[in-house]
């Protein structure tokens, strides 16, 4: 359990910084990306699965949904900071 916790925080913050240079100029700073990064892997391990979305398992595949998570959360996020 911790160990994945470990892994899941890695991953979740290699993620945003990813997503942060997917999404230039929508980001908020290494930190702040790595941040959304994270909660984006948690939102994408809720939500993938239950709209029945896989790209199979292993590292490689939590970063893809991390990353797909992080942006929409970063989009998302940026739409509200614009409003």
């Amino acid at each position: 359990m911790g160990l994945s916790l470990i892994v899941m925080l890695i991953v979740g913050a290699l993620a945003g910084w990813i997503a942060g240079q997917i999404m230039r100029g929508g980001g908020f700073g290494l930190i702040g990306n790595m941040i959304v990064g994270i909660v984006g892997a948690c939102v994408a391990g809720l939500v993938f699965p239950v709209l029945g979305l896989s790209v199979g398992g292993g590292v490689i595949s939590a970063l893809v949904h991390s990353t797909i998570g992080a942006v929409i959360l970063l989009f998302i996020v940026g739409l509200v900071k614009k409003a």
